[in-house]
């Protein structure tokens, strides 16, 4: 369902995930029907010509090639460029959804001008196909951790009511197209991990306030691209820590934050991946820690769609 002024863009990236990515195109295209709509497919510089098999398979779908990988702000800001949409819709392409409700999220950004984004309920997709995402917990002010409310919990009913949440979650969120006219658009100086969080925050700074609403229900498959365990999760994560405490801290939380990272978080991940015999991801920290503290960090993606 398209039109030249559609409510909603859906933007999903695509990275040697064809597969999925027909899946998630074939339970919109199946399921919604309450509101007009676009499909935007980013492909990242798969390893096949992802988009133009997209393309042939579903004509109504806006499938952009990409000659290389931006990761997933960069893949995300190209699809923002091509939008129509009055409503962004962000998921992620190994998502699907069951039902349609997705006009839920739609009332929620209408029912105040100060919400600016809003996350649906997300669930597992395997059984027992449990919540993963009910809202984000704050980040903690020196570790930089939190954890997201109902997670691994039964869909009971338990995390059924609306609430404010400080960050948005990257799998499946909605915003109003005036906010990224605003904050500007995804930073791509993360590649990978914590850009939502900082995205969030910068919308949050702008006056924002972002919602979980359960009454829509987003279905993951959960990213098996980069691994639990893997040298590339290990090193993004470990930079971009550091990125996100010198870009949006202040202060002593700031000093505190970056040292934290740098030396006691950074020490124990590295002994114990050490004793493990996992060399690799001990040499991913040292060098996350590295980029972390001594690349720049400041760049601001304000460029608006």
């Amino acid at each position: 369902m398209t039109n030249n002024t559609p409510d909603i863009s859906f933007i999903t990236i695509c990275y040697n995930g064809c597969k999925d990515t027909c899946e998630l195109i074939e339970s919109l295209q199946d399921k919604i029907h309450s509101v007009s709509y676009e499909i935007i497919v980013v492909d990242n510089a798969s390893h096949e010509d992802e988009a133009a098999r997209i393309g042939q398979l579903y004509p109504s779908v806006v499938a952009i090639r990409s000659n290389e990988n931006r990761g997933f702000s960069g893949g995300n800001n190209i699809g923002i460029r091509a939008a129509k949409g009055k409503y962004l819709f962000f998921i992620n392409n190994d998502t699907y959804i069951e039902s349609d409700h997705i006009a839920c999220l739609i009332e929620r950004l209408e029912s105040r001008p100060e919400i600016g984004g809003v996350s649906p309920k997300i669930r597992f997709a395997f059984p027992p196909q449990h919540i993963q995402f009910a809202g984000f917990t704050p980040l903690s002010r020196i570790t930089l951790r939190n954890h997201m409310l109902g997670f691994d919990c039964p869909d009971d009913g338990t995390f059924d009511t609306p609430h404010p949440t400080p960050y948005l979650h990257g799998a499946a969120m909605m915003l109003k197209r005036e906010v990224i006219e605003k904050v500007g658009m995804m930073p791509e100086i993360f590649f990978l991990y914590y850009e939502e969080l900082d995205w969030s925050t910068s919308m949050t700074r702008a006056g924002y306030e972002l919602w979980y609403d359960p009454r829509c229900t987003v279905f993951h498959k959960e990213s098996q691209s980069t691994g639990q365990l893997s040298k590339l999760r290990t090193y993004y994560l470990t930079r971009n820590r550091l990125f996100y405490a010198r870009r949006n801290l202040r202060g002593f939380d700031r000093i505190a934050a970056v040292l934290y990272q740098s030396t006691i978080a950074a020490t124990k991940n590295i002994l114990t991946h050490t004793f493990k015999g996992r060399f690799d991801l001990a040499a991913a920290v040292f060098y996350g820690v590295n980029t972390g503290l001594l690349s720049p960090s400041s760049e601001k993606n304000t460029v608006t769609p």
